[in-house]
């Protein structure tokens, strides 16, 4: 079995797979705070609630972005298992064209790119929907194009809740109306449909620039959330991060 570990600034998601399916898979918050003692008990007790030993764990693949976690997970890891952990970077192989890859790529956005690129063999944008709001291209032949970060749509409801003395924190779902006819409404039609306009615009922008259209996967926690622009997004997965560091794992 392969267990898969992705640390993100708001979420750990972790995935246990067998012969290329997912036998489970878990999303816990991002503790800043949390020692290996605690992070260890936490994982092996999903372990235990799915009735997986720790003895049948025989590779591990770990990205992290968040830097004064890695070291954390590196001896959470070490400790609940017996088996070498595999650090995703630039220098692992991706399947995508190495001499594209800049350094300070996060290895999230490299796992998203080698599954985008292995799934469709076509210029294809990944749209990450975390923390940050993230987009990245690869062409048809596997070179990474560039990408562009925007804050995420939490990030930008906690920004409003934060930074003004008035506007409360909202549940993000798409109102009835551009117009809100309340608070809670008005941030929910700004963010939303805002974000909305964001995103097409990135992609439309992105397909002029490459002179070619995009096959748009989406992906993240916020993933999930229905915004007008769905119809742009060919295929949606909360999981695909997790697949690309499968995919890496069987490459390396």
């Amino acid at each position: 079995m392969l267990l898969v570990v992705d640390v993100g600034n708001s979420n750990v998601v972790l995935g246990i797979s067998e012969n290329h399916d997912w036998t489970a898979h878990w999303r816990i918050s991002t503790d800043y705070k949390r020692t290996v003692d605690e992070y260890a008990v936490v994982i092996q007790q999903l372990l235990q609630m799915e009735k997986i030993p720790n003895s049948s764990i025989s590779r591990i693949v770990l990205s992290s972005v968040v830097p004064n976690l890695t070291g954390v997970f590196k001896e959470v890891l070490d400790r609940l298992f017996s088996v070498p952990v595999l650090e995703v970077s630039h220098k692992v192989e991706t399947g995508l064209d190495r001499r594209s890859i800049p350094a300070e790529l996060g290895s999230d956005l490299l796992a998203n790119a080698a599954a985008a690129h292995h799934l469709v063999k076509q210029p294809v944008m990944v749209i990450d929907f975390g923390t940050a709001l993230t987009f990245i291209t690869i062409s048809a032949e596997g070179t990474l194009l560039g990408a562009s970060i925007a804050p995420g749509l939490n990030s930008a409801v906690k920004a409003l809740a934060t930074g003004t003395a008035q506007l409360p924190q909202v549940e993000l779902k798409e109102p009835t109306s551009v117009m809100g006819t309340d608070t809670e409404t008005a941030v929910q039609s700004g963010v939303i449909f805002g974000y909305s306009g964001l995103i097409g615009s990135i992609i439309e922008r992105t397909e002029a620039e490459i002179g070619s259209r995009l096959y748009v996967i989406a992906t993240g926690g916020l993933s999930r959330i229905n915004l007008p622009i769905s119809r742009r997004i060919d295929r949606s997965d909360p999981w695909h991060t997790l697949a690309g560091l499968r995919l890496i794992a069987d490459l390396n």
